[in-house]
């Protein structure tokens, strides 16, 4: 369960964490902000979000940890959550960004990545 429990933290902490880094850029092309918004209000709004990915990312971390009990040792914490990051970003730029097209390099480049996650927990 605990598991369950890390894998969906990080897919929420993702998702803040990708709108936080490119949401504004989506937030500039459906002119809800100019690219003359003050840099620092585009900041304070991604850090406002990052604050969101933080209140998940760090409990993500601590249940999944097999230093806390968890199931994960801290090399598959961070493969998994690379994983979910690219995961969660291809459904933003294809959702969001209609403009990006995803290629057959970039499927190759996601199935190395699973294949990286495979190796950090093959024994």
């Amino acid at each position: 369960m605990k598991l369950l429990y890390t894998i969906g933290l990080l897919i929420v902490s993702n998702v803040f964490m990708t709108f936080a880094w490119y949401g504004h850029l989506k937030l500039q092309d459906m002119k809800v902000i100019t690219s003359h918004t003050p840099l620092l209000v585009v900041i304070l709004m991604s850090w406002s979000l990052a604050f969101a990915e933080y209140c998940c990312q760090v409990p993500a971390n601590r249940i999944g940890f097999a230093g806390n009990g968890g199931p994960l040792s801290l090399i598959q914490l961070k493969v998994i959550q690379e994983v979910i990051t690219l995961l969660v970003f291809m459904g933003f730029s294809i959702l969001f960004f209609r403009t990006e097209s995803i290629g057959w390099n970039h499927c190759v480049s996601f199935v190395l990545l699973v294949l990286a996650v495979f190796f950090a927990f093959y024994r």
